[in-house]
């Protein structure tokens, strides 16, 4: 049975620089035998969080479910069900896009924070998942972690959700033109890290995750 690895992508622009490297991690994936989907989430229905608490308060590992009516449960069933997943969004004034941050903000179901407790606990204890996690900016991509937010909440997203970084795409310098190709090296990279999404042994990360 195929592994099967989840990319969610977090940009407002289709076809720019944080989509082509996700293509290319897919495309490295597909190639080490993995089947690969995307989800848009600027092609989702995903309502804000209103920080009513309501999916934080019953016990368990499994997420608590929403008071919103939208996208949000069938997204996270998909990731759930992957074996893997790559998480992906451009920084826009110093952070992720608002976007990816909304999504972000709904992961609050899975964390365990009833009313009288001094902090929320996450459901989630064993990172089962491999990820990539995957941004960009106009500045050099070794600032990244310096001068933006982007990838401490990637790191985040990836461990809410169960899973582990194996590899990370900080791209910089991608604002040079209104439509810019992925440099060759980058490509490389990409490609390079969807084969490390995809373990020698598939079984192994089946039993790990249960799927």
């Amino acid at each position: 049975m195929a592994v099967k690895v989840v990319a969610v992508t977090g940009s407002y622009r289709s076809g720019g620089t944080v989509e082509a490297a996700v293509a290319a991690v897919l495309e490295g994936a597909r190639a080490a035998g993995a089947e690969t989907s995307t989800i848009r989430l600027l092609d989702q229905h995903i309502e804000f969080c209103t920080n009513c608490r309501a999916c934080t308060q019953a016990a368990g590992e499994r997420r608590g479910a929403c008071a919103q009516n939208d996208d949000m449960a069938a997204i996270l069933g998909r990731i759930e069900a992957a074996d893997a997943i790559v998480l992906a969004a451009p920084v826009n004034f110093y952070n992720v896009t608002a976007l990816f941050r909304r999504f972000l903000e709904r992961l609050a179901c899975y964390a365990y924070w009833p009313w009288g407790a001094h902090g929320p606990v996450f459901r989630t204890k064993v990172l089962g998942k491999r990820a990539v996690l995957v941004t960009a900016s106009a500045a050099p991509g070794f600032l990244l972690p310096f001068f933006t937010g982007a990838p401490r909440a990637l790191k985040l997203a990836a461990k809410v959700l169960g899973a582990k970084p194996i590899g990370r795409l900080w791209l910089g310098l991608s604002a040079q033109a209104p439509t810019q190709a992925l440099p060759p090296r980058a490509l490389v990279r990409a490609q390079a890290l969807g084969r490390k999404l995809v373990p020698l042994d598939p079984v192994v990360i089946r039993l790990r995750t249960g799927h």
